[in-house]
């Protein structure tokens, strides 16, 4: 049977092997995978809103996560309700009243990186706008916001060709 420090050496053997022959082949390998807190599994819906990101972010930095490579603060679906008449998404206003970009700007002051969310349907799996049809306008918006990450999930898909994925009839 594996020890704690056999399965340790193939971890590390695996890592050397990635590494050499990502260079190889001119893929960069990154040092670490992109780690950080996400809002779902804790806030769901519930009570998600600009001071409970900004005391995360706090806390992300106090707690010495940062330094170890804790590097991202993603919110997760619930934080948009509507579109302008000009199409862009719209934040929460009850929930966000100083806006993303402002939201965004403080997550950045702390050395950290800033994750959103959208669904690549007409709407997210918590029945909210979706990005189906706006994808340039929101990338866009998400870039000029200084959005750093995207998750794209997979709820309410326009085409019901892969049923696999089509989780429209759930709901």
């Amino acid at each position: 049977p594996l020890t704690v420090m056999g399965v340790l050496a193939l971890f590390i053997l695996a890592g050397v092997f990635l590494r050499a022959s990502g260079a190889r082949n001119g893929y960069v390998i990154a040092q670490k995978p992109p780690m950080g807190w996400n809002s779902w599994n804790h806030f769901g819906c519930n009570n998600l809103n600009e001071d409970v990101i900004k005391g995360i972010a706090d806390a992300i930095v106090s707690t010495g996560l940062k330094d170890l490579g804790y590097t991202y603060v993603n919110m997760d679906d619930c934080w948009q309700i509507n579109r302008t008449a000009e199409r862009v998404i719209v934040p929460d206003p009850a929930k966000f009243p100083n806006g993303l970009p402002n939201l965004i700007n403080y997550v950045h002051s702390k050395g950290l990186k800033f994750g959103l969310y959208t669904s690549r349907g007409s709407l997210t799996c918590q029945r909210r706008p979706g990005s189906y049809g706006y994808e340039e306008i929101d990338a866009k918006t998400y870039a000029s916001w200084g959005v750093d990450y995207l998750k794209n999930d997979n709820c309410y898909p326009v085409s019901k060709s892969d049923p696999n994925t089509d989780r429209s009839e759930e709901r």
